[in-house]
């Protein structure tokens, strides 16, 4: 193959990226869209006629891939976080006099600020500067692997540029659609009498999840970048969020042209007010301001607080709102035995979609508002947050309307309902014997992240309720063919395959089990760090408050949470039929420490990077919980080891650079005597 063929594909491939970050990223277009068409085309013919030399990576190749049967999942190896939101000026202050206690800083904060995008996170892998996945937030962890249909995106470069990228860099972003592609995508449904988008961030989501990528390829989407995860094999340049985003742009990423450094609560505040004043003129939408510490170092300082850092903000603008009437009220049974009233309202189209109920918390929002039946209501809708009613409309009252009172029994079993002083929420007593409770109780115990019983859904769930066959979770266990498939729509092959799951599900880990049990504020997170600190079901029945505040992310309400549930008789009775039925917990094997030395990893804390020659990283996660060690995520002046494997990267260096103890698997192992 003749050189100069390979040359000028190379050639034109160059200045194709390099046009596209003219106009994708700076904004500011050097050629008219007919030339970049040509030179399009030219590489078009010249790939079709030397097909040897086609690259995935070529401008060309944005689009042809088969359509998929489902997306494939991906392990983010950083979380994708989200964030915590405050509603006005008093809690932004208060945000900010926080970041200030923890940093002992008094001097004021600069932070970056950016409009917050309204679409749908995601995260892109970069190797040696070519695009390797894309993958969605998901739950935080594990996202959909939408790779295919990210490449048909124009607007994110297949191949970086320059040279002085890391060897693996991951951006993280927002997909969006534009106001004028939005309108134009529904202007088209119309006239296809197909049906149209309620908002352009479900446009934006529903066209990135298109099994085929052709159809995305349809789609005018585009990105902001806004942060990176994992960063290896070099490092970027700065030591402020703002650089790193400025940084970024070199590369060829799109980053949001409306970000600034402000200093302080005042300038946040002003940067705030602008945007919102000219939130009609952007050509996206936004539902807020996304403030963030802008030094690194502070961040670092600062850290994370369950799924979201505590050196990022969003600060949500005033919710879409609309005028709608009250029907009636209702009183609703929570999985806990909460009582929640809800207003039945005429139907109205209120932040992308018709709302006909809204909640009214408890009842001393009822009565701080004074909502009553039949009064004209302003009801608000922020994204995915539940519809409520923020205030009476003044002059709307009839005469004859009454105040709303607390029940008081449950509406659903009867029950006395109580309400403890110190707390707004109201409660049903009923506890297992209300079936309101039941039925969402054994909800939670066999959904995916609890029990994970495939085949068991709320519509069944409640069936068998309403039917008397199961009244605690324990009775799953005790279902028969014969009871299952004299159930409406209930076939023999629904029947085997719904015993075949329960049975399936009967080895629990000891992490899931608790989150299953449905104790209050024990979600996720906590149920795996109580697991990871007391590895046995029996020794946390057995924990006092005092050794549970010891525990990650526990305080002193979830610790007497916790303490009251194993308190409970018949919650116990349940756990004891659980295991009579079958329910072998996978509890966390301690190892036994069998040397003084291995007994020194208890209590440290230990970063894990790099490639391991004989074991996954999560593998060795395990073997140093199983001993009592933490593992974090970054290297800090607390950090007691870096275990090392290949490729470690910019961990490593910091941890050289801080004096901290670099270990490889060989010397773990040795420190744990295996």
């Amino acid at each position: 193959m003749p050189v100069s063929i390979k040359k000028k594909l190379e050639d034109l491939r160059e200045n194709l990226r390099y046009h596209a970050y003219q106009y994708y990223v700076l904004d500011d277009p050097e050629l008219p869209d007919v030339e970049y068409d040509r030179l399009y085309r030219q590489l078009l013919d010249l790939e079709k006629k030397h097909p040897a030399l086609i690259s995935s990576s070529s401008p060309t190749q944005r689009v042809g891939s088969k359509p998929l049967s489902a997306f494939g999942q991906i392990q983010h190896q950083l979380p994708m976080l989200s964030l915590d939101n405050v509603f006005n000026e008093e809690e932004l202050h208060a945000f900010d006099q926080r970041v200030h206690d923890r940093l002992m800083h008094d001097e004021e904060i600069e932070y970056t600020a950016e409009p917050k995008l309204d679409g749908l996170a995601i995260s892109l892998r970069y190797e040696k500067g070519a695009l390797i996945y894309a993958a969605t937030r998901g739950d935080g962890s594990m996202g959909e692997n939408v790779t295919q249909n990210i490449r048909t995106m124009k607007s994110v470069p297949l191949v970086l540029l320059g040279k002085d990228y890391p060897d693996v860099l991951e951006v993280r972003g927002e997909v969006f659609m534009p106001k004028v592609g939005f309108e134009a995508l529904n202007r088209q449904a119309r006239l296809n009498e197909e049906k149209e988008f309620a908002n352009p961030r479900n446009a934006a989501a529903g066209s990135l999840r298109q099994l085929d990528p052709k159809v995305t390829a349809k789609r005018p989407l585009s990105i902001y970048c806004y942060s990176t995860g994992v960063v290896e094999g070099g490092k970027l340049a700065g030591n402020t969020h703002y650089e790193i985003l400025q940084q970024l742009q070199t590369f060829g990423l799109p980053v949001c042209r409306e970000i600034k450094r402000v200093k302080g609560v005042k300038a946040c505040l002003s940067y705030y007010e602008n945007i919102l004043n000219n939130r009609d003129a952007l050509p996206y939408d936004i539902d807020g301001i996304v403030y963030k510490v802008d030094a690194i170092a502070f961040q670092h300082r600062l850290g994370f607080v369950a799924r979201a850092p505590r050196w990022a903000i969003a600060h949500k603008f005033p919710a879409q709102e609309e005028i709608s009437h009250i029907l009636d009220i209702d009183f609703q049974v929570g999985r806990t035995g909460a009582i929640t009233p809800v207003a039945r309202l005429d139907p109205v189209f209120v932040g992308g979609v018709t709302v006909s109920n809204a909640t009214l918390h408890n009842m001393d929002e009822i009565r701080r508002k004074d909502v009553r039946v039949g009064d004209q209501v302003i009801v608000r809708r922020a994204g995915d947050v539940i519809p409520e009613v923020v205030r009476v409309v003044p002059g709307s009252r009839k005469q004859s309307s009454v105040q709303i009172q607390m029940l008081n029994h449950c509406p659903v079993c009867g029950s006395d309902i109580e309400q403890l002083e110190g707390e707004a929420t109201a409660r049903c007593t009923g506890g297992l014997y209300c079936s309101a409770q039941r039925a969402e109780a054994i909800k939670h115990f066999a959904s995916r992240k609890a029990m994970d019983i495939d085949g068991l859904g709320n519509k069944l769930i409640e069936q068998l309720v309403d039917e008397s066959l199961i009244s605690t979770p324990a009775d799953l266990f005790q279902l028969s063919f014969d009871s299952l498939v004299s159930l409406e729509r209930m076939g023999d092959k629904s029947a085997s395959n719904l015993l075949a799951a329960l049975e399936k599900s009967k080895q629990p880990t000891l992490a899931k089990f608790l989150y299953a049990l449905g104790i209050r504020e024990v979600g996720e997170t906590t149920a795996m760090n109580l697991a990871n600190a007391f590895m046995s079901l029996s020794t946390i029945q057995e924990t006092d408050i005092d050794q549970l505040l010891e525990v990650q992310d526990i305080g002193p309400i979830v610790a007497q949470h916790i303490v009251s549930f194993f308190q409970q008789p018949h919650n116990l009775d349940v756990i004891d039929q659980l295991q009579s039925a079958g329910i072998k917990i996978k509890e966390n094997k301690q190892q036994k420490l069998i040397s003084d030395v291995a007994s020194e990893l208890t209590g440290k804390t230990i970063v894990i990077t790099g490639t391991l020659p004989a074991m996954s990283r999560g593998e060795a996660k395990e073997k140093l919980l199983a001993v009592g060690a933490k593992v974090t995520g970054s290297v800090s002046t607390k950090t007691d080891y870096l275990l090392a494997g290949d490729n470690a990267g910019s961990k490593l260096s910091k941890a050289e650079k801080l004096g901290v103890k670099i270990i490889n698997l060989d010397n773990m192992l040795a420190l744990l005597g295996v």
